[in-house]
């Protein structure tokens, strides 16, 4: 399984990005998918995840509301629609996958990872 984000990039503060995440390899509806970011001198940290069909999401505090996390299990693909953007979501963004055989969320767990891609929020 590969993943490739992309979509990120500068922005200023209050605009918005959409993020995407591409995955090759089989039955990609069989992996909850999950966004993380680490900002500058920080950890990792988890910002949302998306079970195996879609149906639940789960978004860490500080983003709630300003994220929305979806999938296209027919082309393989997640995404990551950020709005109303602060100078503290500047992070690199990486996208994960976690094979389950439960269709929820995880926030830990994940077996692969994407490369990254750069969102910097200007203020």
């Amino acid at each position: 399984v590969q993943l490739q984000a992309s979509g990120g990039g500068l922005v200023q503060a209050g605009g918005s990005l959409r993020l995407s995440c591409a995955i090759s390899g089989p039955t990609f509806s069989s992996y909850a998918m999950g966004w993380f970011r680490r900002a500058p001198g920080k950890e990792r940290e988890f910002v949302a995840a998306i079970s195996r069909s879609g149906s639940d999401t789960y978004y860490e505090r500080t983003v709630r509301g300003r994220v929305t996390i979806s999938r296209d299990n027919a082309n393989n693909a997640v995404y990551l629609h950020m709005i109303s953007l602060k100078p503290e979501d500047t992070a690199v963004y990486y996208c994960a996958a976690k094979f389950t055989v439960y269709d929820g969320t995880y926030h830990t767990g994940y077996d692969y990872w994407g490369q990254g891609t750069l969102v910097t929020v200007s203020s």
